[in-house]
Parts: C-alpha cells; sequence; structure tokens
C-alpha cells in the first residue's frame, strides 16, 4: 500500500522548494506555497483536465407548483455556494427514478414545452379608478401574469407579478395574485380609458412529475411544474478539493506531482523567469498526461451506444446460457 505521507500538502510543499530553488522560508513562504498550490488546483487543474475522478452525482428536490430552481435556494444541500462547487452539468439525469430529457438550450427547451399565452378580458373601463378583483383559470406559471389596459391619454397601463405572488407596475401598493387559485386584486393609479377592455395574459400549466430539465444561468427549470417534491438527480464536473492543511491530499495521490509542478510553473510567472517555465513544462505536461490516462482507460472500457445498447443483457452463466 503506498505511504500517503508522499501525496500530502507537505510533499506538495518540498516539491515546489526544489523546482524553485527555493529552501529558505524567507525567499517563499509555506502561505505563499499554498496559495500557488491551491490557485492551480481550483482553477487550473479543473479546465486542463477533465477526468472522471472530478465527476459526481448532483442532486435536488423539487417543491410542489415549483418551476425555477436557483443555485441560491434551499431546494437542496448542494445548491449551497453551487458556481464555485460545479463547474458544469452534464445527462443523464432521472427524475425519480425516470431518465429525463436534459437541455442547456432555451430555445430548444421552450420549442417543446412553449410558455403559450393566453389572454382574457377581465373588465371594461369607465374612466374612473376602480379596483380590478377576479379570479383566472390556474394554476398559474410565476412570472407569467400580465394585466394591460391604457389610460385616457393612450398610456400603458402594465400590472404584471413578481413571481412571488405580488402584483407591480402602474399600480397602487397592495396588488396580489394566487398562482394556485387565480384569485388576484389590483388598483390602476390612473382610470382606465372609457370603454377600453382591461386584458390578463398568464401561462396556465398542469402539475405532474417533470420529465424534462433545462440548465441555464446557473438555474434549473422543470417540466411539468412539479405536482409534488421529486428527487432530481444528475451529472455534474466539480472542482477539485482544496489543500489546506499539511497533511491534506488531492482526491487522487497520484495528483500530487501534477500539482507540484504547476505550482511551481505559477511561481515561475510571478518571476517572469521564462527560461525555469520552459525547463520544467515537458515534465509538466508527462505528468498531465500521466493523470489522465487512468482516465482515458477507465472510458476505453465502455462499449459505444447504439440503439441495440439497452436490449443487451448481461451473460452471467458459464457459457453464456
Amino acid at each position: 500500500m503506498p505511504d500517503a505521507t508522499l501525496s500530502t500538502l507537505a510533499q506538495i510543499r518540498i516539491k515546489v522548494r526544489r523546482l524553485t530553488r527555493s529552501p529558505s522560508t524567507s525567499q517563499l513562504t509555506d502561505a505563499n506555497i499554498d496559495a500557488y498550490v491551491n490557485d492551480f488546483v481550483l482553477y487550473d487543474f479543473p479546465e486542463h483536465l477533465k477526468t472522471s475522478y472530478l465527476r459526481k452525482t448532483f442532486t435536488f428536490y423539487t417543491n410542489s407548483h415549483q418551476d425555477v430552481y436557483e443555485s441560491n435556494t434551499t431546494a437542496g444541500d448542494d445548491f449551497n455556494n453551487f458556481k464555485n462547487l460545479y463547474l458544469s452539468m452534464h445527462p443523464p439525469v432521472y427524475v425519480a427514478g425516470y431518465q429525463a430529457f436534459f437541455s442547456q438550450s432555451r430555445q430548444e427547451f421552450f420549442d417543446y414545452w412553449p410558455k403559450t399565452t393566453s389572454v382574457v378580458s377581465v373588465r371594461t373601463g369607465t374612466g374612473g379608478i376602480m379596483s380590478d378583483d377576479g379570479t383566472l383559470a390556474a394554476p398559474i406559471l410565476k412570472n407569467s401574469v400580465l394585466f394591460s389596459s391604457i389610460d385616457a391619454f393612450e398610456d400603458d397601463l402594465k400590472a404584471y407579478d413578481d413571481g412571488a405572488g405580488n402584483l407591480v407596475g402602474n399600480i397602487i401598493a397592495g396588488g396580489t395574485i394566487n398562482y394556485l387559485t387565480g384569485v388576484y386584486h389590483f388598483t390602476y393609479t390612473t382610470g382606465v380609458k372609457a370603454g377600453q377592455s382591461v386584458d390578463a395574459q398568464t401561462v396556465q400549466y398542469q402539475a405532474a412529475r417533470p420529465s424534462s430539465i433545462l440548465f441555464y444561468e446557473n438555474k434549473f427549470t422543470v417540466r411539468p411544474v412539479p405536482d409534488q417534491a421529486y428527487k432530481v438527480e444528475l451529472d455534474a464536473q466539480v472542482r477539485p478539493t482544496e489543500l489546506l492543511n499539511a497533511v491534506d491530499q488531492p482526491e487522487l495521490a497520484q495528483w500530487w506531482q501534477y500539482i507540484s509542478y504547476g505550482a511551481a510553473k505559477k511561481v515561475f510567472e510571478d518571476r517572469m523567469d521564462t527560461e525555469s517555465i520552459s525547463a520544467i513544462m515537458p515534465e509538466f505536461k508527462k505528468q498531465e498526461t500521466l493523470v489522465l490516462r487512468r482516465t482515458i482507460m477507465q472510458l476505453s472500457n465502455e462499449r459505444t451506444s447504439t440503439i441495440y445498447t439497452g436490449q443487451t443483457e448481461p451473460i452471467n452463466k458459464i457459457g453464456g446460457f
């Protein structure tokens, strides 16, 4: 079994000192080395190499009648520090164990799940200011509500929802919309032109288990809108773990030399020592190849997918029977 001490941050520090010819802490402190090491680990390593050991299952849970999940929500613990931890999202995606369609294109997703707006007249203006109260067909998609009309001067009057059940726009404070029941209330700041219609534009939906997911602007949009809580699982490419203490190790012990060369390269870059950078680059590239080789070997064992892949059953019995 390999000696665990050979791949710790303490060993990386020693290697960096040797590579940069900085044996004394007066030349290069441990704190500075650690900063170079983690700069490389967090920002360079995952961009240079997409290794299978930096893939993990990302999980979150839907809420009933909520279609958008932002990275700063509490839909799941994995959303904490989302932008800094997760580099990219990948299929396959599973919702309650069922495989779902995954897209990162708004056009592709909303071509399949169009947000078709229905328009209905809710009243006719009289010229005076009056409250608008009523009930629309529901449930209604959040951020899809718009009440529109014009006043006596032909200026637009708008009341639209903020996604939290409040109506804002050219109205007196206190307007509301209940997305589940369709009940609404608001008062325009000026009167609607006599004889002019007040139109309500909304997007209705039928809640069910989601079968499609859009990942865009670090947000997940699901369709259909969930009718209850569901577990969502998909693949994510993550950053390597920081090395903060002398005994800390990278995810794979093998990476320690690659990290050492990467940190040393950054030291030389700050020193403007291009000659030393050129001297270590061949070994840096060699270590990069060695780190990537394990992922290549693992992927080489996978069979290329075809239309018949899902129909093949493993042969577990002697003789294949």
